[in-house]
């Protein structure tokens, strides 16, 4: 009885220690007032133009949209998937579409960038 009793407390331990490491996982983006934002509350985008999951945002552009980047161990969740860029850096995308800020929104819910660039630009929706 000790040792089934010495296993299941084993086993209560590791799965605690799991879930206590999860709880520092972070999904890429939040939901606000029905569109995408990055973590710090900021509108997500998406463009026209980038196709099978590759962007084509890529110098000026992306200086303008920075790419909602992924860190070297992120991990693709449900709907996000992280994507190589052409400069070699790891970038989140929702359903095959890449992400992007716009330099132009100033604080959390700002939206100046959808429709920019005779609309090729739109906010990103779940």
């Amino acid at each position: 009885m000790k040792s089934i009793s010495a296993v299941f407390s084993i086993f209560l331990a590791a799965l605690l220690a799991a879930c206590a490491s999860m709880a520092g996982v972070q999904a890429p983006v939040k939901t606000s007032d029905g569109v995408l934002t990055n973590q710090a509350g900021m509108t997500l985008y998406t463009f026209d133009r980038d196709s099978g999951d590759k962007s084509a945002c890529n110098g000026p552009c992306a200086t303008n949209w920075p790419p909602l980047t992924a860190k070297a161990g992120d991990k693709p969740s449900g709907d996000y998937t992280v994507i190589a860029r052409d400069d070699g850096s790891k970038q989140w995308a929702y359903k095959g579409k890449p992400l992007y800020t716009w330099v132009k929104d100033q604080k959390p819910g700002d939206k100046t960038g959808d429709g920019f660039l005779n609309n090729q630009w739109h906010v990103a929706k779940p």
